[in-house]
């Protein structure tokens, strides 16, 4: 695997585990009734190409799922995401080698 392959997989992954991990983290917060992490930083998180991930810890978790404003600004993150994936994509594959998906 060449080395732009581990960046681009960097990118997807690092901050998805980061959201993913911020959601179970508030809702932990949450249970015990100590300080929460707050939603800008969350909704934050999902901006920065970790909409997946907290997508997951919504579900996973059951947190968050009752805010408006995290049902549908999530899942619209997650599709910008994936559309600019695909353009990029599409891009960059006639001048070089295909990245893996």
């Amino acid at each position: 695997m060449d080395y732009l392959a581990l960046v681009y997989l960097g990118l997807l992954f690092f901050p998805n585990v980061i959201s993913f991990a911020l959601f179970g983290y508030d809702k932990h917060q949450a249970t015990y009734q100590k300080w929460r992490i707050p939603e800008f930083v969350l909704i934050l998180s999902a901006f920065f190409n970790g909409a997946f991930g907290a997508l997951c810890g919504m579900v996973f978790f059951k947190h968050k799922t009752q805010k408006k404003l995290f049902l549908f600004a999530v899942p619209i993150l997650l599709f910008l995401q994936l559309a600019a994936a695909i353009v990029a994509r599409l891009i960059i594959s006639p001048f070089q080698t295909p990245l893996p998906l």
